[in-house]
């Protein structure tokens, strides 16, 4: 999990994906890497990562973002800086791409560097909760549309299944059957599963990204 140079979180609007990727940015840190991360959704620009900011820098992560973030001026235009995300190979890069098939358009100018490098993963973050991916079916839909708009494959599956703060063990647990589904449909592995620190099973299958920030 998270072996590769660079790990892009696509997924449909809500399934979760912001979170991921600064949870994933963190537990790269913490693993000795020298880490950025950045969101590129140019269709909804006012997103989490920028939220989360100030804890990012703190730990020592480049945080690239749009330059109207947060803000009142909504302006689809990527900052210069995310070319170094694929560039500078001395260091892991989490890249969280807007949702569906609109926001990975975005990605499309990065897409010939990243598959010379070979060197990425492309996980598709889905959450059966959704109104749009509520089964397998629907949420292969959405993964070929994806994959369609930015020209890149996806190599495994999130379930990152939540009702939001409402969420219990039985609420992720009970999307499994959901996950797996997809994954034969689509042929692609489910990598891992996520879920707040504090409802997290042990020994939960597939394994567990454990979420903390938000």
């Amino acid at each position: 999990m998270l072996n590769r140079r660079i790990t892009l979180f696509c997924g449909h609007y809500g399934s979760g994906k912001t979170n991921l990727a600064v949870n994933a940015a963190f537990a790269l840190k913490a693993r000795g890497f020298d880490v950025a991360i950045a969101d590129l959704d140019i269709v909804n620009p006012y997103f989490r990562t920028k939220d989360s900011e100030a804890e990012l820098r703190a730990a020592g992560i480049e945080v690239i973002s749009l330059p109207f973030a947060n803000s009142s001026v909504d302006l689809p235009a990527l900052p210069s800086e995310a070319y170094s995300l694929v560039q500078n190979r001395q260091r892991r890069a989490v890249l969280d791409i807007g949702g569906d098939d609109r926001g990975a358009y975005a990605l499309g100018r990065y897409v010939p560097a990243i598959l010379e490098e070979n060197d990425f993963d492309m996980l598709y973050v889905v959450n059966f909760y959704r109104p749009l991916t509520q089964t397998a079916e629907d949420a292969l839909t959405v993964l070929r549309e994806i994959e369609a708009a930015c020209g890149l494959t996806f190599t495994g599956i999130v379930n990152n299944s939540n009702l939001g703060e409402e969420t219990t063990l039985a609420d992720v647990t009970a999307t499994a059957p959901k996950a797996q589904a997809l994954s034969a449909l689509s042929g692609l592995p489910v990598v891992f599963t996520a879920a707040r620190a504090e409802i997290a099973a042990p020994g939960m299958l597939p394994l567990t990204l454990q979420k903390k920030y938000y």
